[in-house]
């Protein structure tokens, strides 16, 4: 393929999610994936989503120029980046001006991170999502962060252990010339999910583009590699540039919608607007979990599950084994663990809001919600520290939290 260049106070709770005593069998079947296959349409909406329209292909091959870009780069790893000299700080104070809720795990980007508003902070994602075990293969305990500016794509890999952090540029490998190069990606980025060495991307209108966690490229390390020229991105005079950013990550494939892309608003019917994502390990077989941002002017959203079993097996084609209408409009983020569901409610300049629900055969059950950030997007479950993660994206608000929630375990 050819490729063109160019882009507080808190609520004071022992525990944050409170879980209903009594949940019915009905609910509990109703967790599993595949249990029920539809949700029922709130008043005035259109009839109950279908799974088909959330069936997945996979996208165009990009194995060639990611092959030529391996004989000219020299390949890193996740341990590599969150140990690696000249990284940025994480520092403290920012859960008050963010609202964040007492009781919270807060870190805080430096001042250039914290009041930028080139770069906006989106989707989040860790180590519990992407090993049972919850730590890299070198001992590293990462939580990753998405963020999108006008034409450009990164993700922030964050190391609690050391309180730093490293942004990490990310690239579609392509060819120019017959020769292998990559260009920026341009997308929302709302929700990111880490499964193995696979790092799944919301690509809103398309579907889920994918990476591999052993195609970082270190470009401050390579001959062929510059880390100048801050304007300049892949192949140029025979030098591969990223904007300045020491280390590129490579998308290695893509997932997309197999009756086309989703239109530029919310419709309630056909493929969906991939807001969001999440991965939930607690059912039987692990799901991929992706909902819509959907305004109240427009039909609901939905919220959809696939089996990451299909997604790293090989297959062609995967379908959805799950949809539903979503609990609220303007979801920005949404996981579930034990059959417990949390989604992230935006409240424009207000503080948003958590949501807590339990999902009966054909409808919502026992929902709840409190007020946390300004700002709250995509939302990851880390098991081990019974926490869930999101991040407020709001510049001057900004803050990557973990909330205290009992059956995220």
């Amino acid at each position: 393929m050819t490729i063109s260049q160019r882009r507080a106070t808190g609520i004071r709770r022992p525990c944050v999610v409170v879980l209903v005593a009594a949940v019915s069998v009905a609910a509990l079947l109703a967790a599993v994936p595949g249990a029920a296959r539809a949700g029922s349409a709130p008043a005035g909406s259109a009839a109950a989503p279908r799974t088909s329209d959330a069936d997945l292909r996979r996208g165009p091959d990009l194995g060639g120029p990611v092959r030529g870009l391996d004989g000219r780069l020299r390949r890193s790893g996740v341990d590599a980046v969150i140990g690696s000299a000249g990284q940025r700080r994480l520092g403290g104070g920012c859960g008050r001006a963010a609202g964040v809720p007492a009781g919270s795990l807060v870190h805080c980007w430096d001042r250039e991170d914290s009041v930028t508003r080139t770069w906006v902070p989106q989707g989040v994602t860790g180590i519990s999502d992407a090993v049972d075990d919850e730590r890299w293969s070198g001992g590293g305990r990462p939580l990753l962060v998405s963020w999108h500016d006008k034409g450009s794509t990164r993700v922030t890999f964050v190391n609690p252990d050391r309180r730093s952090y490293r942004h990490v540029l990310l690239v579609e490998p392509g060819t120019r010339g017959g020769r292998p190069t990559f260009g920026d990606i341009d997308v929302h980025a709302g929700g990111i999910a880490w499964f193995g060495n696979r790092l799944y991307v919301a690509d809103t209108r398309r579907g889920v583009r994918e990476f591999d966690m052993r195609q970082i490229y270190d470009l401050a390390a390579s001959r062929a590699g510059s880390t100048e020229h801050e304007d300049r991105i892949g192949l140029h005079g025979g030098k591969y540039y990223g904007h300045g950013f020491r280390y590129v990550l490579a998308q290695t494939g893509s997932w997309l919608y197999a009756r086309g892309g989703a239109g530029p608003r919310c419709r309630g019917a056909g493929p969906l607007r991939t807001s969001w994502l999440s991965i939930d390990r607690t059912t039987y077989r692990p799901v991929l979990i992706a909902g819509e941002y959907c305004r109240p002017s427009a039909p609901r959203g939905r919220v959809v599950t696939w089996p990451l079993s299909g997604l790293t097996g090989g297959a062609s084609h995967v379908r959805a084994d799950w949809i539903a209408l979503l609990p609220d409009d303007k979801i920005q983020g949404g996981v579930r663990t034990h059959g417990q569901w949390w989604f992230t409610h935006n409240r424009g300049t207000r503080r948003g809001q958590l949501l807590t629900a339990y999902r009966d055969w054909d409808e919502w059950g026992g929902v709840r919600r409190m007020t946390i950030s300004h700002g709250p997007e995509d939302l990851s479950c880390y098991r081990g520290q019974g926490r869930l993660w999101t991040v407020a994206e709001h510049a001057h608000r900004r803050a990557l939290y973990g909330l205290p929630a009992r059956s995220c375990y």
